[in-house]
């Protein structure tokens, strides 16, 4: 997810920007009239439990009168950007003043559970030293982090409140129809709360802000102070929170996105009982199945996801899964587009056991497979093996529009290829190649062909005449960087 950013000096570019506010914002001016007359009677019944999220931090102001360091995406970099800003126009000098500065950030959240249960975005809270929860009537509760979520950018905070508070229950989005109306509501400025509607634009938006994108995107207006807030349907039912707007000045432009409802219950009661998100574990490495790759391993039509390396401790090794398969299904659950796979893979118990189905060179296999635990805290590094010392001299074959060469202790030593590293090093790219196109560089290495495992240069070249004569349109690579990071590469042989 990109920083926020003040759009006066910067205002051709146009940003994904996480929807909250700093302390001045200017308030948006009021809604066009439109839709169904139950949106009033939503908005009433609901409203009491839309809230404001106000969080302080202290930030040290004594980088010689710079911005201090900031984690990308903090809703304090437009402060100081304005600060320094002011600073320099009233005739202050770097260094002049050092003082710790107390900072504000406003944004929405709302209360899922009337014994003080609040759920907002992560970015909203990030790096906060206080978080208060404002009520619609006024009443500031101090609020306690139960825990956080990065990757699909939710907080679940309590307050302890001095009677029941006013609920409101989850729908299901996976029931939402394009055109559907749905209700933004925010409470940003801590004024009481703001009512926008609009209809579902589109579903399963991926923008690239994590490695679960399923966005609902609205044209209701989602302004900043909105993060966290509630997207309603006229049922009165949460079925998304408001997180991200694209646009150029940071107001709204019609095109906002919100955590569908599905994704958001999950991640909150494992939140509210374990204070953190235990996903499930494949160990694979994936990339999309692209059509040129889907004809050369006989995958009709192109779809799934295609499995380009493995862990050698995750789950899917003792399973049977091997590179070169193609991921179809997902305990029970159809894989279209490889970004199918993360998400039920991560949404899935840790501990059961998942059949899977992969192609394997045209046929179709069942797998079972033990889910394990993904831990973002510990990184799995599979044991490397040295190569037996080779004293094959290298040798240059051309193939592809590649230069092509049996790996010895030099090219590994020019290359920084890796020991653990096998297969038939590119050595030079023809300009202009189809090799070229699809951005392959000297030094890295070529493991597999046609999923058939290759270890010299003469080899390979073989096979890839084989495959002209036998009409193939294309021809898959099993391509390792240097440093040992596998992927499949589909090259045209026309």
């Amino acid at each position: 997810m990109g920083a926020l950013f003040n759009p006066i000096t910067k205002p051709a570019r146009l940003a994904i920007l996480l929807a909250a506010t700093i302390v001045w914002p200017v308030l948006a001016g009021p809604a066009q009239a439109r839709g169904p007359e139950s949106i009033s009677d939503v908005a009433e019944q609901v409203i009491d439990a839309v809230v404001n999220i106000s969080t302080k931090q202290t930030v040290d102001i004594s980088n010689n009168g710079a911005m201090p360091q900031l984690p990308p995406g903090s809703p304090f970099e437009d402060f100081f950007e304005e600060f320094n800003k002011n600073r320099r126009g009233q005739g202050g000098k770097p260094g002049g003043d050092t003082t710790p500065r107390r900072v504000n950030s406003l944004g929405s959240g709302f209360i899922i559970d009337s014994t003080g249960l609040v759920v907002t975005n992560n970015h909203v809270i990030a790096d906060a030293d206080e978080v208060s929860v404002i009520l619609n009537d006024g009443t500031t509760l101090k609020a306690e982090i139960l825990g956080r979520d990065t990757k699909t950018d939710l907080a679940l905070l309590k307050v302890t409140p001095a009677s029941p508070l006013k609920a409101v229950k989850f729908g299901d989005s996976d029931k939402l129809r394009l055109g559907e109306w749905v209700i933004a509501i925010g409470n940003p400025f801590s004024l009481g709360g703001t009512v926008t509607a609009g209809i579902v634009s589109a579903r399963n938006r991926d923008i690239n802000s994590g490695p679960y994108d399923n966005y609902i995107q609205t044209d209701a207006a989602i302004n900043r102070g909105n993060s966290g807030g509630p997207l309603f349907n006229l049922n009165g039912e949460v079925i998304g929170v408001n997180t991200a707007i694209i646009s150029p000045s940071g107001g709204s432009i019609g095109i906002g996105f919100a955590v569908p409802s599905k994704t958001v219950v999950g991640v909150i009661d494992q939140l509210r009982e374990f204070k953190e998100v235990r996903r499930g574990w494949l160990g694979v490495r994936i990339q999309q199945v692209t059509d040129e790759i889907a004809e050369s391993l006989s995958v009709k039509p192109a779809r799934g996801a295609l499995i380009a390396g493995i862990d050698d401790k995750g789950p899917a090794k003792p399973a049977g899964i091997e590179p070169g398969d193609v991921v179809v299904k997902f305990d029970g659950k159809d894989i279209k587009e490889m970004r199918d796979l993360p998400k039920i893979v991560a949404e899935t118990p840790v501990g059961k056991d998942v059949e899977v189905t992969i192609i394997r060179k045209g046929k179709e296999e069942k797998k079972t497979v033990k889910l394990g635990r993904l831990d973002d805290a510990e990184k799995k590094v599979a044991s490397a093996t040295k190569d037996t010392p080779s004293d094959d001299k290298p040798v240059v074959k051309k193939a592809l529009g590649l230069d092509l060469a049996n790996i010895s202790d030099d090219l590994r030593k020019k290359f920084k290829i890796k020991d653990k590293v096998k297969g038939v090093v590119i050595t030079g790219v023809d300009a202009g190649s189809p090799a070229a196109e699809k951005r392959l560089a000297p030094g890295m290495v070529i493991a597999e062909v046609q999923q058939q495992p290759v270890g010299n240069a003469a080899d390979l070249q073989k096979r890839v005449d084989q495959l002209k004569k036998d009409g193939k349109k294309a021809v898959v690579l099993l391509v390792v960087s240097p440093d040992g990071d596998p992927s499949f590469v589909a090259i045209s042989l026309q």
